[in-house]
């Protein structure tokens, strides 16, 4: 299948340390399909030629495995060409549309990885250009606005231009095998839907933690917070994969119908609630793996005073029938202990122990990162003693283990997925709009909250109020059980 696949935001940090080493990986494993270009454009008065090399010098910074070969490179980067364009100005996009008319592609992908208020000029740019026809796909990057005026607006302006079938909203931990698997394991076996329910269920986790702090993001970090980074998109979709009810088909808009109808089933906040149930907190100095870390007013492009959270701690409920009790839990930060994202679901203890001491309940963790996989937590008997003790054990997969022929990053396999045109992947305006809604009264407690956010030392899981709004129901978070 030919295609042409346009980053606008060609030089910058999404494209270079994500989206081309992404595109390089499907091209190595034989899965970006034969016939495409790459377009990458962006301020910068350069050629195709420079631009290579630029793209080049970059990926020597990519991990070991994933790095070219010079001649792998060399191939890969026929593809690739560079077009300076200025976002503002008409005739560029005239001029785009020149270039892409050199052939007649079957599918066009603009990739929009710039600054999201960019979004509604280059969409009616592209509409005045009359590149939004039917072979055309625009994909958003998050965060997709600041709130759900902005975001409205922006789905406004997409819309007066592109199909919602046209539009592809990306979040890349949609992409990841474990989420693909969870839907996997829950719809495609019927080992564990009669008991994905508050009857067996006591509490589900979601922890996308960093160890790194904001870097050189200091400016963008500061306008963003925790909240909108992470919980209003990634935590959010993710919960919504754990408590969606069955589609009734796999396909996109009966997935999505699913997981918007869990976005309007979350417990609503009002003032006294994010008081009770919200924790934000702010790192300060402190040690993380050994090494000693600035807090983050310390941070470059960041003000001494900035009320900006960088850690998010909630509790919340999905009120319906399935889950109506079970507390669920979300948590991000920057600069915690370590760099992990998991969910954790909590299952009952036995109703009635027949054996001796506290034996723990079983659990079932889906992986996110460092790697992806799944392991169930189980109690099994090393012998055959009448009082021995349980002993916790578990069964575990990696998914990288198990499938390494299938080995697929999770922008490798969004960008392939907007390339063939499939939705399933991807987010759609409502749900989206949804998120902000739920998210939109935490916002304004903050703002008419002036002791701003708890501080935290950086190598730690937070500030203390985080592992107190677990323990009120009488749960732990996974590390301190």
């Amino acid at each position: 299948m030919s295609f042409d696949l346009v980053f606008f935001g060609g030089t910058g940090d999404l494209t270079w340390r994500k989206l081309m080493p992404a595109l390089f990986q499907a091209y190595r494993h034989g899965k970006l399909p034969a016939g495409g270009r790459i377009l990458a454009v962006a301020r910068d008065d350069q050629t195709s030629e420079k631009y290579r090399a630029w793209l080049l010098e970059h990926f020597h910074g990519v991990e070991g495995a994933k790095r070219p070969s010079d001649e792998e490179f060399a191939r890969f980067a026929e593809q690739v060409h560079y077009r300076r364009m200025d976002l503002s100005q008409p005739e560029h996009y005239a001029l785009l549309k020149d270039w892409l008319g050199t052939r007649s592609a079957e599918t066009v992908v603009f990739y929009l990885a710039t600054s999201p208020h960019l979004f509604p000029q280059i969409c009616e740019q592209l509409g005045a250009a009359g590149l939004n026809g039917p072979n055309v796909r625009v994909v958003l990057e998050k965060p997709l606005g600041h709130d759900l005026a902005s975001a409205q607006e922006i789905n406004r302006v997409v819309r007066s231009v592109y199909t919602e079938s046209q539009a592809f909203r990306i979040d890349h931990y949609l992409g990841k095998p474990s989420v693909q698997n969870l839907m996997a394991l829950r719809f495609g076996n019927a080992l564990f839907e009669p008991l994905w329910r508050r009857e067996s269920i006591a509490n589900i986790q979601i922890t996308l933690a960093e160890s790194l702090g904001v870097g050189t993001r200091g400016d963008f970090y500061d306008r963003t917070g925790a909240l909108r980074d992470m919980i209003q998109n990634h935590a959010l979709q993710l919960l919504t994969m754990v408590a969606m009810e069955p589609p009734s088909r796999n396909d996109a808009d009966a997935i999505r119908d699913e997981k918007l109808k869990v976005l309007r089933s979350l417990k609503p906040f009002t003032e006294e609630s994010v008081a009770r149930d919200v924790v934000r907190g702010q790192y300060r100095a402190g040690s993380v793996e050994g090494r000693g870390a600035i807090g983050y007013a310390d941070e470059a492009k960041v003000p001494a005073d900035s009320p900006t959270e960088t850690f998010v701690a909630i509790r919340t409920e999905v009120q319906n029938w399935r889950w109506a009790g079970v507390p669920f839990y979300l948590r991000t930060g920057k600069r915690l202990a370590t760099s992990e994202a998991q969910i954790v679901v909590n299952f009952r203890p036995a109703p009635h122990s027949i054996f001796p001491g506290q034996n723990p309940p079983n659990k079932f963790v889906i992986k996110l990162q460092p790697e992806d996989g799944l392991e169930l937590h189980l109690l099994a008997a090393k012998g055959t003693g009448q009082r021995e003790r349980l002993s916790p054990v578990f069964l575990d997969l990696d998914f990288d283990k198990a499938f390494p022929e299938n080995r697929v990053g999770a922008y490798e396999r969004l960008l392939l997925e907007a390339i063939a045109g499939r939705l399933n992947l991807f987010v759609r305006s409502d749900e989206q709009e949804q998120a902000w809604r739920w998210v939109e009264p935490v916002l304004d407690a903050w703002r008419a909250d002036t002791s701003g956010p708890r501080p935290y030392a950086s190598g730690t899981w937070g500030p203390a109020a985080a592992s107190a709004l677990v323990a009120r129901d009488g749960f732990a978070w996974a590390e301190e059980e």
